[in-house]
């Protein structure tokens, strides 16, 4: 597990490594604001305990983000790791079964390659689909597919512990919070996805 890097205005910038973070506290660019009680580095003269939130002395300009590329890691998580058709989560997925992207107007008859026309399915729902609309093949959509809110994704594709939760959850709020608590499963639908049934 990494170290949660804050910004000087406590907006969550990253996952850091442990000794990255070491570093940065070292030098003096970064304060530990949390850590882990448990485990402790030690040299031949500091012994330091181990950083599980840091906030960087100086404010770093971090750019606005721009549209998120839509890869497989990013979709996944738009669709909280479930098929967007039958709603089986990844772990419920059995021997040769997994999630695969869906293109809901397929690429052949014009559909596009984007947040609006992909989603998380099964194999065997995938296939089942095939080249077909699903309204063609009986097969409904959980959720309207689109655009996912930027935050949300980011944090939800990476591992956190409930201790950083809480410090994304000080500057971004308590629905961000909800959306990518750890060790929780989001509800069928998807927590970034659109919340209204769709029928292609």
């Amino acid at each position: 597990m990494g170290c949660l890097a804050l910004n000087a205005s406590f907006e969550p910038l990253t996952i850091l490594p442990i000794r990255r973070a070491l570093r940065l506290v070292i030098d003096r660019k970064a304060e530990i604001l949390e850590v882990d009680g448990s485990r402790v580095f030690r040299s031949e003269n500091r012994e330091m305990p181990c950083p599980v939130v840091i906030r960087l002395v100086r404010y770093v300009h971090v750019p606005r983000k721009f549209r998120r590329q839509v890869t497989n890691t990013f979709l996944f998580a738009r669709d909280s790791y479930r098929c967007q058709y039958c709603a089986r989560h990844r772990g419920d997925l059995r021997g040769r079964e997994f999630l695969t992207r869906d293109h809901v107007i397929p690429i052949s008859r014009g559909g596009a390659n984007d947040w609006g026309n992909v989603v998380a399915a099964c194999s065997p729902c995938n296939n089942r689909k095939g080249n077909r609309l699903p309204r063609e093949v009986g097969m409904r959509l959980l959720s309207v597919p689109g655009e996912p809110n930027h935050v949300e994704l980011v944090w939800a594709v990476r591992r956190i512990t409930p201790v950083q939760a809480k410090y994304i959850s000080m500057f971004y709020g308590e629905e961000v919070l909800r959306a990518i608590q750890p060790g929780e499963r989001p509800p069928a639908g998807g927590a970034f996805a659109g919340t209204a049934t769709a029928e292609a």
